[in-house]
């Protein structure tokens, strides 16, 4: 193929970078000779527009200095989203500093109703009544037992806040659902490990085994008499010092994973002085009440293959202190005697108190899937004497005795693959003193509940029961029985 020298020109000027950047060119080629002509004419077929473009390297270092230009932009993107992101983490951290965005709100509500099969319940007779369940008296119907908020939280590494009020305390017979104080307290830690703390404020006083289980895991529907005559509604205003071991800890917690009802941490051993006057009452005299507890729990896997996993729990406890008794009027049921304020008062003197001294024992034999529990309390206590000062009345130190035993066992995936069903008998039997009553009246108590737990699910649970009870009225001294159908829906959030 021959090529015309204007067209050898052009493509020299190109090659030469002599033409402007901007300049094209039309080449055309002769179908027959195969001639390449800038210009159009007989038998010439176009074959495109040319023109002048920068060699490989000028272009490399183009498409280099762009990519340069576009990473700093980049850097310098990702320099103001480091410094928001840090900025922001800061921030969070200064909120996360503060208190309230450390607590933790959790509650539940439990409704509960009490039928009467047989009884005293008729007029002239004592009527039958529990100091463990108000609902339990005549012209009862559905009651609210427990309503409760627990705000909760590690205010810091060295200090946790527990706040517990209960929406359903009653006032009287009549006036029911008003909101009362129950815990309001703060644990200070010495160690991260939380194995030694002291407690501070109002928080139960760790005097047996049961009283100390909240009423949101306790199986029964009541705490026995017995142990919880010492420490009625189980809390007090005080300082306590509990221990630990960071095994046990994580024992206890490991069972509380497995659905099994622990007392809580109140140490494998305490020590504690409170007033020992009662929940939200104010202290009545100069001395304070002591109280010592230890409890254990051992695995009892050394025993062998047959009792792999299960665990027992084993203490003991004791207080002692000065307690004043709320005097009031008194009649006697069926006797009709006179108990009269101003006598009492006269009888005990100035100081208006009288000493209390108890030791309990417990052991607990968690349900995996058969369990037995059992404690025992024994001691004196500021009592009612009827006959004393000459028939007049009378509160002496006297003495008191009395506990319980129950079985339960633990079904599990029943109905549905987290249903719990928990079958339980419990027998209590008590013959002493219920100090926060007026006067302190001597009380007899011998009941056999029979009922079951079924755990629905983690967020509602029903508790049906049978209870047969023989029970002294603590308002009038009069011995009532009676067989009652009991049931509880607990809601927990």
């Amino acid at each position: 193929m021959k090529i015309s020298r204007p067209t050898l020109a052009i493509a020299a000027a190109l090659a030469a970078g002599t033409v402007p950047d901007a300049f094209a060119m039309d080449l055309y080629v002769d179908t027959e000779t195969k001639q390449i002509y800038a210009e159009p004419g007989p038998h010439r077929q176009l074959l495109g527009s040319f023109e002048k473009v920068q060699d490989s390297a000028e272009t490399a270092r183009k498409e280099i200095a762009e990519i340069k230009d576009d990473l700093e932009l980049k850097e310098v993107e990702i320099k103001a989203l480091e410094e928001h992101i840090a900025y922001n983490r800061e921030l969070n951290a200064r909120n996360d500093e503060k208190w309230f965005n450390k607590m933790n709100l959790r509650g539940y509500t439990q409704l509960r109703f009490n039928q009467p099969f047989s009884g005293d319940s008729g007029a002239g007779n004592p009527e039958l009544r529990s100091v463990g369940d108000s609902s339990i008296k005549n012209n009862s119907g559905f009651s609210f037992r427990r309503v409760r908020l627990v705000f909760s939280g590690d205010i810091s590494d060295y200090l946790y806040l527990y706040i517990q009020p209960d929406f359903a305390s009653n006032v009287g017979d009549n006036q029911q659902n008003f909101a009362q104080l129950r815990d309001a307290y703060g644990d200070i830690a010495f160690d991260k490990k939380h194995e030694y703390r002291i407690r501070a404020g109002q928080s139960k006083v760790p005097f047996g085994w049961e009283n100390l289980q909240s009423s949101q895991n306790r199986l029964t529907l009541d705490r026995n008499d017995a142990l919880n005559s010492a420490v009625p509604s189980e809390r007090d205003l005080g300082l306590f010092a509990y221990w630990t071991p960071e095994h046990v800890q994580k024992l206890w917690k490991e069972l509380s994973k497995k659905g099994l009802k622990t007392s809580g941490d109140y140490g494998i051993a305490g020590i504690g002085v409170y007033n020992g006057q009662g929940l939200n009452r104010a202290e009545q005299n100069d001395d304070l009440y002591a109280v010592a507890h230890t409890t254990y729990p051992v695995e009892l896997d050394f025993l062998g293959q047959a009792f792999s996993g299960q665990v027992l729990e084993v203490g003991a406890d004791a207080i002692s202190g000065q307690f004043s008794p709320t005097t009031a009027d008194m009649t006697v049921f069926g006797s009709g005697q006179k108990i009269l304020k101003a006598d009492l008062d006269k009888t005990m003197g100035g100081n208006k108190t009288v000493r209390e001294d108890r030791v309990a024992v417990h052991a607990i034999l968690f349900p995996q899937p058969f369990g037995l529990q059992a404690e025992w309390n024994w001691g004196k206590g500021a009592t009612l004497n009827p006959a004393g000062n000459d028939g007049k009345g009378s509160i002496d130190s006297e003495d008191l005795r009395g506990g319980y035993v129950m079985a339960n066992y633990k079904i599990d995936n029943v109905f549905r693959t987290d249903g719990v069903l928990i079958p339980y008998a419990k027998w209590q039997t008590y013959r002493g003193a219920w100090k926060n009553a007026n006067n302190s009246p001597r009380t007899s108590v011998d009941e056999l509940e029979i009922g079951v737990e079924y755990q629905i699910m983690k967020a509602l649970e029903l508790t049906l029961a049978y209870a047969t009870m023989d029970r002294t009225n603590t308002g009038n001294l009069g011995q009532a029985s009676g067989d009652l159908g009991r049931a509880q829906l607990q809601w927990n959030y």
